[in-house]
C-alpha cells in the first residue's frame, strides 16, 4: 500500500512554472494525460539544493482505469476513513480532495495496516469513553495512528439488578441514595463492594459491571472509577489503557496514542 504520510508530499501537475523542476518536498505527482489521470513517484536529482529541484526520474504507480477520484471533499486527516473509502472504490488508486483543497491518494489499500483497538464501556448513562473516542475520531484526531476501533458497550439494564450504582443513570433504586437489604442484587464493582462493606451491608449479591473486568481482547482501553488503575500497561495479561470515569477528551486522546505506540513497541519486542 502507498499512502503518503502528508499532503505536502504530493504535487498536482497543472503546468511547468519552473520548467522540469518540482518543489523540494514533492515525492509524488498527480497529472492528467490523454489516457486519464496518472499517479507518479518522483525521484529528485541527487545533490540538488534549493526550493525547486530537478527531476531525475518518474515512476508510474497507477494510471487510466486504475485511478478514480473520490467525488466529495473529505477530511484528509482521518486516514482510517480514507482507507475504508479506498477499499470500496473498486480501483487500485483513489485520489481524495480535502476540505481545504489539498490532495492525497491511496494505492493498493491494505486493511491489515490498521490496528484494531478495543474499547470497553457501559451504559446508561452516556458511555463517556466510547462516545468521546467516536467524536475525536470524526474530528480526525487519530488519523495518523492508522487505527480502527471496535466498541464493546454493555447495557447494564440487562442485568435486572434490584439496585444500581447511581441516580445519574436514571435508576429508581441506587447505591448512592437508597438502603440495600439482605437478598438484594446490586449491579456494581470494586467500589460498590467497598461501600457495602463499610456500611455493614451483608447478604447482598453483587453483579460485576466494571468495563475493565469485561476485557477479553487486546490492545484495549477501558473506563474505570478507580484512579489507582489508570495508566497504560498489562492488566490481567492483556495490554491496554485505563481511563477514569470522567476522563477529559485530552486524557482519552493521549491514552489512545500511548496504547497504540505501546502496543506496536510491545509487538516489535516480541517479534525480535
Amino acid at each position: 500500500m502507498i499512502f503518503p504520510g502528508h499532503c505536502k508530499e504530493i504535487g498536482v501537475f497543472t503546468g511547468k512554472p519552473c520548467g522540469e523542476k518540482v518543489y523540494f518536498l514533492t515525492r509524488y505527482l498527480i497529472r492528467e494525460s490523454p489516457e486519464g489521470t496518472e499517479v507518479l513517484e518522483v525521484e529528485q536529482e541527487p545533490g540538488d539544493r534549493g526550493m525547486m529541484r530537478r527531476v531525475a526520474s518518474l515512476r508510474t504507480l497507477a494510471a487510466g482505469d486504475e485511478v478514480v477520484r473520490h467525488p466529495d471533499p473529505v477530511n484528509l486527516h482521518d486516514r482510517t476513513a480514507l482507507l475504508h473509502l479506498a477499499l470500496v472504490s473498486g480501483h487500485r488508486c483513489t485520489i481524495f480532495r480535502g476540505l481545504d483543497e489539498h490532495t492525497t491518494f491511496i494505492c493498493d489499500p491494505d486493511p491489515s495496516s490498521l490496528l484494531t483497538l478495543h474499547i470497553y464501556d457501559i451504559l446508561p448513562p452516556r458511555p463517556h469513553l466510547s462516545a468521546t473516542i467516536q467524536e475525536l475520531e470524526r474530528a480526525g484526531l487519530f488519523g495518523e495512528l492508522s487505527v480502527t476501533f471496535v466498541h464493546h458497550v454493555r447495557d447494564i439494564r440487562e442485568i435486572g439488578a434490584d439496585v444500581y450504582p447511581c441516580r445519574a443513570a436514571g435508576f429508581s433504586r441506587t447505591l448512592d441514595s437508597d438502603p440495600v437489604g439482605e437478598g438484594d442484587t446490586v449491579a456494581g464493582c470494586m467500589t460498590g463492594t467497598q461501600i457495602l462493606r463499610e456500611c455493614g451491608r451483608t447478604g447482598v449479591f453483587m453483579k460485576e459491571i466494571c468495563p475493565l473486568e469485561s476485557v477479553v481482547e487486546e490492545p484495549f482501553i477501558a473506563r474505570c472509577c478507580r484512579s489507582e488503575r489508570e495508566g497504560v500497561r498489562e492488566f490481567q495479561g492483556r495490554f491496554g489503557g485505563v481511563v477514569h470515569w470522567a476522563a477529559t477528551p485530552g486524557t482519552i486522546a493521549d491514552t489512545v496514542k500511548n496504547v497504540v505506540e505501546g502496543w506496536r513497541s510491545h509487538a516489535k519486542d516480541r517479534s525480535c
